[in-house]
């Protein structure tokens, strides 16, 4: 992966929760979503917090909330509050020196390209999960799913195992599309309802 395919599927990762968490009517934020214990507010929240994360650990500050038990801090305007949080983490990354072998994140130091196909991973899953809870038809592309793959396979077992932050890998069947391969790795049923909560 290169460093500019990183920076791609940063964007679009972005994007897509944009995308998502404009979409979602007020009155669904207290909808469950495929993360047991949270509704998609607290998904947001996490999100937020997460992509926070990415971007200010760059500059050697870190967000004074945990992402894991994430505050709500969009009582105003979530779309608006959350893209103040993608910008600051998009400019960061078009701000690094050119010749950076490895860049910091939440996780440790990683290759640019690497780091940032880390963080779109994180903004892709959790603006999927908002996007099955919200009952919108808009699924994690099989695209964006292929360019996060590295990323998962480099470190989400290490993840489970350390901080228990994914749930078990579930079973990929032969039917699956990459993206629903994908989803699956990372502890979720690809085909998730509200219903089934």
């Amino acid at each position: 992966m290169t460093d500019m395919q990183g920076i791609e599927v940063l964007t679009r990762s972005h994007d897509y929760l944009r995308e998502v968490v404009a979409a979602v009517p007020d009155s669904a934020w207290a909808a469950p979503t495929p993360c047991s214990e949270w509704t998609a507010r607290q998904v947001l929240n996490h999100a937020r917090i997460d992509q926070q994360a990415y971007g200010l650990v760059l500059t050697g500050d870190r967000p004074d909330a945990d992402p894991f038990h994430p505050e709500d801090v969009l009582a105003g305007d979530p779309v608006a509050e959350l893209d103040k949080v993608l910008r600051a983490v998009a400019e960061g990354y078009a701000g690094l020196p050119a010749d950076a072998e490895q860049v910091p994140t939440p996780l440790g130091p990683m290759p640019r390209a690497f780091a940032a196909a880390t963080a779109a991973m994180d903004a892709a899953v959790h603006a999927w999960d908002i996007a099955v809870a919200t009952g919108q038809n808009r699924p994690l592309g099989v695209d964006l799913a292929e360019g996060i793959r590295p990323a998962a396979d480099r470190l989400v077992d290490q993840l489970r195992d350390a901080y228990r932050v994914f749930a078990p890998a579930r079973e990929a069947r032969a039917e699956y599309d990459r993206a629903e391969a994908l989803l699956a790795f990372l502890g979720r049923d690809p085909h998730w309802t509200p219903a089934a909560s």
